[in-house]
């Protein structure tokens, strides 16, 4: 009787015991990975594949001192862009609006505006990396496109600390830096439009944002925007067609959205007058 007292193993499946609920993430384990289970990549990876970045991308920032030499700002102020805005497309797009004799106002416009993205990239980063809250505002700074690429591309929380700070360190102190040089070099270089080093930040951006753009809306998004900003840059003020550009996304989504209605929309409204000719 005293073998009986305890109750029966309780089974899932034939023959298999019933182990119970899943259990929570195991500690470290980002959201969405296998339950219990947290991948592990080797630190010296992630250490490689963020100066990779790191590397490659800090050195553009020669490109912009020089470019920012030439739109007229001083040394100064071309060293205080770089360490307080500290994001190279929206750094361009200011200088670059400058360079063509756009208004202040408006370069810092478009400025800002391509910046807001790295607001978008915080609400991610932040389930990502569960920092502490007083470290939160200097990670803040960090929040780039190429900090953003490396974290997401980790396996667990560990390694997404590792990639977002060893990339942010390397890129923050080279940006500056090169940015440094280069703006004390550009009177050697003379026209800097000759060099092309203007478009050498956009070609980053885009070298990173390319292989992001995966779902339909997503490439037409980024391709009327295109469109908009070429056909817009020559008859509006320097500046004017980035801002303009930003409005590729509602347009699209509303047209998805009417498209995806539409057939819906027709299908119930046949069903509705059918269901009425039987009544």
């Amino acid at each position: 009787m005293a073998e009986q007292t305890a109750p029966p193993e309780s089974t899932g499946a034939i023959g298999a015991p019933f182990t119970g609920p899943p259990g929570p993430t195991a500690p470290g384990a980002l959201p969405g990975g296998p339950t219990g289970t947290s991948p592990h990549k080797p630190d010296a990876a992630v250490v490689r594949d963020a100066l990779a970045v790191g590397i490659a991308v800090g050195l553009s920032g020669f490109a912009f001192g020089v470019t920012a030499a030439g739109s007229g700002l001083s040394l100064l102020q071309i060293c205080a862009l770089s360490l307080f805005v500290f994001t190279g497309a929206s750094q361009f797009a200011l200088v670059g609006a400058l360079a063509a004799g756009g208004n202040p106002y408006t370069a810092a416009a478009g400025a800002f505006f391509l910046g807001v993205r790295n607001a978008f990239y915080g609400l991610r980063l932040s389930q990502l990396l569960a920092l502490p809250r007083a470290l939160r505002p200097f990670a803040a700074h960090w929040v780039i496109d190429e900090t953003t690429a490396v974290t997401v591309a980790q396996p667990d929380r560990r390694s997404a600390r590792l990639g977002f700070t060893v990339t942010g360190l390397t890129l923050y102190v080279l940006w500056n830096l090169t940015t440094l040089v280069g703006a004390m070099g550009a009177e050697a270089l003379g026209d800097t439009e000759a060099w092309g080093l203007d478009a050498a930040s956009p070609a980053v951006f885009l070298a990173l944002l390319a292989p992001m753009l995966k779902s339909t809306t997503e490439r037409v998004t980024a391709g009327l925007a295109v469109l908009l900003a070429l056909t817009l840059l020559p008859v509006l003020p320097a500046g004017v067609p980035v801002l303009l550009s930003a409005l590729a996304a509602p347009v699209v989504l509303f047209l998805m959205g009417r498209r995806k209605r539409g057939p819906g929309t027709a299908t119930r409204g046949k069903t509705t007058e059918k269901g009425g000719r039987d009544a």
